[in-house]
């Protein structure tokens, strides 16, 4: 049987790229592509696809992050019969962009490392109804999850607060790197961290640093 896929990611060339490597495999056929939050939502309501390959960030939503906006925006497509299984496509292996996706409605969840084959038999498992995921990101889920919906629900309200720069540098600053040391990870000023710590800590209603360390290690985001 083909299943019947749309790529979404908002870079062209990644897209080009993931093309290329399904080009071989005569069970997966590409129906379309999209770059944006929007543009995503109309191309899956359209197509009704088997698989949607969805990349975790993406522009043109008012959700962070855009992924999770696509599956809110396809909920009624998740229930539908037969219903539109999505597998997450990512960059980000950070544990919050997992459980966020996850809860959402997602059957898996991969990194952008992954394999061409490796990719289409995850597809193929996906479209069977199977869960997939990268083996480290499998526990995310599991420690999550089995921790109660309850305190996972916390943690995407709070992270949602936040940019993914805020975000990039909250991680940073809470596992102790000096704000010059941060900056030069991140190929940023020490003012522009300065700015990302003061946002962070005040949109999270902490007072310092050491509250930060233990606000990110209670979620595991360490």
């Amino acid at each position: 049987m083909t299943v019947r896929i749309v790529l979404v990611d908002d870079h062209r060339m990644f897209r080009s790229g993931v093309r290329t490597e399904l080009a071989n495999e005569d069970s997966i056929e590409v129906l379309g592509e999209a770059g944006d939050v929007v543009e995503a939502v109309d191309l899956v309501h359209t197509q009704r696809p088997d698989v949607v390959l969805l990349d975790v960030h993406l522009p043109g939503g008012t959700v962070r992050p855009g992924g999770r906006e696509v599956l809110q925006r396809c909920a009624d497509l998740l229930a539908a019969e037969p219903p539109v299984r999505f597998l997450a496509l990512s960059v980000s292996d950070a544990a919050e962009d997992v459980i966020a996706v996850i809860r959402a409605g997602a059957r898996g969840y991969v990194t952008k490392s992954i394999l061409g084959p490796e990719l289409a038999a995850a597809i193929r498992r996906v479209a069977d109804g199977d869960a997939v995921f990268s083996p480290r990101l499998a526990g995310f889920v599991l420690d999550a999850f089995g921790a109660g919906a309850g305190e996972v629900a916390s943690v995407d309200d709070e992270l949602d607060r936040l940019s993914q720069r805020e975000r990039e540098v909250m991680r940073l600053i809470a596992r102790g790197y000096a704000y010059k040391e941060a900056a030069r990870e991140l190929f940023i000023s020490v003012k522009t961290v300065e700015t990302h710590v003061s946002a962070v800590l005040r949109k999270l209603q902490l007072s310092n640093r050491h509250e930060l360390t233990r606000w990110a290690a209670d979620r595991r985001l360490l």
